[in-house]
Formats: structure tokens, sequence, C-alpha cells
């Protein structure tokens, strides 16, 4: 019987005996990662135009409102209607960086390796998720709270309101989460980030003309409460609508009086239930789809 002629050779590789983090570790740090990728954070000088272009963008009105509050010795701004004013830039940007957080994985179909660990496809989900909502919040929350603190700084003959700027806040984490939701959930039925761009912008234009044109078309046949209903197709307004008025008795940022009383803030408050679940669904079945490729 002949000798075997296999031999196995050490190559150098080194074990790793450190601690092992774990699953809600690699979780955080993806969550991470896509939200520094969202800014353009450690990627190419080209790669970081946008975000903050729309930064500067987003903290314009604050400091132009600030400093007519300095000049004139007036308010000039509600803070609930700071997202509402800004929902095209808000809207762009959400198209432009929704995409990246998705479309590379899927295009070049690298999920069976993020799930192949003891990450999960919720944990994954989960963490685009979370780093599209918090990019989108301090967007909102940043502008407001530079806002706030002009005025006291400037103090003004009328007291502080700390509870619009509260209810501002509210309505900009609740921005954040649907609008987060629906935008990641368009943008992943699509690998290429140009469609997806094209696809979460074709959303908000068709939302906002429709919304406008029915509640234009319902006002002039005099159905009032019909043209307040038909705001809500527009993610912006219903959150004005549900969070900014319904929750908390601020002044609304549509000239078109919203529904108002109990049960039609209740149902303002369950269609973004709705839709923000909705997203999620679509989401996971989509990236199911994709990791059993």
């Amino acid at each position: 019987m002949s000798e075997p002629t296999g031999v196995i050779h050490d190559i150098g590789y080194r074990h790793y005996d450190g601690v092992r983090l774990g699953r809600r570790h690699a979780t955080v740090a993806l969550a991470v990662h896509s939200l520094r990728g969202i800014f353009g954070l450690g990627r190419t000088i080209r790669a970081k135009i946008i975000p903050f272009l729309i930064v500067g963008v987003m903290m314009l009105p604050a400091v132009v409102s600030i400093a007519v509050m300095a000049l004139l010795r007036q308010k000039v701004m509600a803070y609930t209607s700071y997202g509402s004013i800004m929902q095209a830039v808000l809207a762009v940007f959400l198209a432009a960086q929704s995409p990246y957080i998705v479309a590379p994985d899927l295009r070049f179909r690298v999920l069976p390796l993020y799930l192949s660990r003891p990450v999960t496809l919720w944990d994954y989900v989960g963490a685009k998720l979370a780093a599209m909502i918090t990019a989108m919040f301090l967007l909102l929350a940043v502008p407001l709270t530079v806002l706030y603190i002009g005025e006291l700084v400037v103090d003004l003959p009328d007291p502080v309101k700390t509870g619009n700027y509260l209810a501002a806040m509210a309505g900009a984490a609740v921005s954040a989460l649907l609008l987060s939701c629906i935008g990641v959930a368009i943008a992943s039925f699509t690998p290429r980030r140009g469609l997806g761009v094209a696809s979460v912008i074709a959303f908000y234009l068709l939302t906002s003309a429709v919304s406008t044109l029915v509640s234009a078309t319902m006002e002039s046949v005099n159905n009032y409460t019909a043209s307040g209903w038909a705001l809500m197709i527009n993610p912006f307004f219903l959150v004005d609508a549900a969070v900014h008025v319904g929750l908390f008795g601020a002044d609304a940022s549509s000239p078109v009086v919203y529904p108002s009383g109990g049960g039609a803030v209740a149902l303002q408050l369950l269609l973004v239930v709705v839709l923000i679940a909705l997203s999620v669904i679509a989401l996971v079945t989509r990236y199911r789809k994709a990791a059993a490729r």
C-alpha cells in the first residue's frame, strides 16, 4: 500500500481568538455604515456633493428666519410648517439616497453573504431602515433646533413657543419614519440606482399632484370635507394633519382645512401606521425573494 502524497502547508492564516460581538453588534455596524454612506462619509468627493448640498438648502430657511427675526423683532416661520415648506427638498434627498442603501447589494447579489452570518433578514432590513430614518430625521431636526435656539438668542417680545417646537420634532420623527419606509421599499424593487431615484421621485410628484388637483376640484364644488381628505394623499400633509394639528393642536401648513374631530384624527393616524406596515412588508418580501436566489 503506497503512502499518501498530499501535504498540508501552513501558509500563515491567523486564527481569531478574541470576543465575538455577535448579531446585535453586526446589525448596529451595518446601520452606522449605511448612515455614513447616505451622507457620503467614507466615499468619494462626488458622493458627498448631493447630501451636503441638500443639508445646506435645508438649513437656509432657518438661518434666514433668524436674521429676519433679529431685524424685524418678529417671528416669520412656524416650526410645524418647516417640513411641508421644504417637502420638495426632502423628497429629492430621499430619492437620491434611498437607492444607495439597497441597490448595490441587490445588484451584486451579496445579500446571501450578509445572511450567512448571525444577521437575519429582519436585522438587515431594520439596519437599512434605521439608517434612512435617522438621516431623514436629522435633515429636519437640525434646522428646527437651530431655529429654536436662534429664537431664544434673539429674545423676541413674544414668549418662545416650546410646545410648537416639540410638536415639530414629533412630526419630524413620524415624517422620517413614514417617508423612509416608503422610499426604501420603492427603491428596493430595482437593482439600478437610476431607476430607484426615478421611482421615488415619481411617487412624490404623483402624490403631490394628485392630492393638489383632487383637493382643488372638491373645493371648487364646495365639498370642503372631501377637499381636506384629498390632501391626505400627500404623505407630508398626512403627517401634518395627524401629528401637528391632530395631536398637538398646531396650525395647519395647508390653506385647506384638514378633517377635524377625534374620528378623523384616529383615521389619519391609522393611515400612517398602515402605510408604514405595508412598506415594511413589501420590503421584507422583496429581500426574502432576493435572498433565495
